[in-house]
């Protein structure tokens, strides 16, 4: 076989290899239906359903993209990827969750996901989104789009990433946005589906970043960042 055999099956080769892909989802009803639609377009190599379980099976098999839900336990996906990241930058993540909410698009694409989209999607349109990701594109549902783009064209001249906001994990940000709206310990412990003495760890660690002493100011920040 000559050179120029030899290259082009090379490259035919890496046209047509099956993506790896990595499924990170709480619940396991909808894993095993993204499993059954992908099946034949990428070969699912693993899937996790908490952040612990994510990051160390990540590591161990280093797939080419991770389908990343956003809210889960622990610290929700936007930990995952930033545990990821740190040591296996390329690993790519295209989030998929059933949000559409601007705080979130913005926060994983912030944290480094090469796209966003809903749990609407189609199975194809869902296998396209992955390819185009691994290929290194950035992909959004429609109205999506229009989040990062005013995100970043609302102040030119402003840094891409606020610092303050950016060391606050995806869940001690929704627990902020509630408190902020007003909601009781109790209310919020309710709507997340976690603990008093839970929320008001989260509450502790959010005044202690933010280095703040009230609920007053926590609200009156959340306000200013439009995250209520």
């Amino acid at each position: 076989m000559t050179d120029q055999t030899a290259g082009a099956a090379a490259d035919a080769g890496a046209a047509t290899r099956r993506l790896r892909v990595f499924l990170v989802d709480d619940h396991a009803m909808f894993r095993a239906g993204v499993r059954a639609e992908l099946g034949a377009h990428v070969d699912v190599v693993g899937e996790a359903s908490t952040v612990g379980e994510a990051v160390s099976r990540i590591a161990a098999t280093e797939p080419d993209v991770v389908l990343l839900d956003v809210h889960m336990p622990e610290g929700g996906g936007r930990a995952v990827l930033e545990a990821i990241r740190r040591t296996y930058p390329h690993v790519r993540f295209l989030a998929l969750s059933v949000s559409d909410a601007a705080e979130d698009v913005i926060g994983l694409i912030r944290a480094g996901a090469r796209g966003y989209v809903t749990k609407t999607i189609s199975p194809d349109e869902l296998a396209a989104a992955v390819r185009r990701v691994a290929e290194g594109d950035a992909v959004f549902s429609p109205r999506l789009a229009g989040f990062v783009l005013d995100a970043f064209a609302a102040r030119p001249d402003a840094p891409v990433s606020d610092p303050e906001l950016d060391q606050l994990t995806n869940r001690e940000r929704e627990v902020l946005r509630l408190l902020a709206r007003g909601y009781a310990y109790k209310e919020i412990a309710k709507e997340l589906y976690i603990s008093i003495k839970t929320v008001e760890t989260h509450v502790s660690n959010v005044l202690r970043k933010l280095q703040m002493s009230s609920r007053y100011e926590l609200s009156r920040w959340a306000a200013d960042r439009r995250l209520v």
